[in-house]
């Protein structure tokens, strides 16, 4: 298991699973929503990022009719994130603390002005990280 999922799920106090899944999902989110150039090096740097994404992008499974039904209608973002990891089980601490975790790691491997353009580039992602 690398270390990302290690690292967040032991901080977050859930199981590796679940926090593979979770950090997947959140990273296919800001692959989608955040300035194109950021994202793609902040991911580039993580290792074993790129594999979550392309395993759990957030896409189809996981997302539930409301979360179709809030993207069909415009009303995703940050919020429908949320739906989404709330539907895998996860609490707003929990899902607080899988980003804040998440983006400490991209800060060590990708550096934090990357990350910083990477959060202000997601409308309303800076007040949960």
């Amino acid at each position: 298991m690398n270390e990302l999922v290690t690292r967040v799920a032991n901080a977050v106090g859930i199981e590796p699973a679940l926090a593979e899944k979770a950090i997947g999902m959140m990273l296919g989110f800001l692959q989608r929503e955040a300035a194109d150039g950021p994202v793609a090096r902040m991911i580039e740097a993580i290792p074993g990022a790129s594999d979550l994404v392309a395993q759990y992008n957030g896409e189809g499974e996981g997302k539930g009719l409301l979360g179709g039904l809030m993207s069909a209608i415009g009303g995703g973002g940050v919020m429908g994130l949320g739906q989404q990891l709330m539907s895998q089980g996860l609490g707003m601490g929990e899902i607080t603390g899988l980003a804040k975790e998440t983006l400490a790691v991209a800060r060590e491997h990708a550096g934090a002005e990357t990350v910083d353009e990477v959060v202000d580039s997601v409308p309303g992602l800076s007040q949960f990280v």
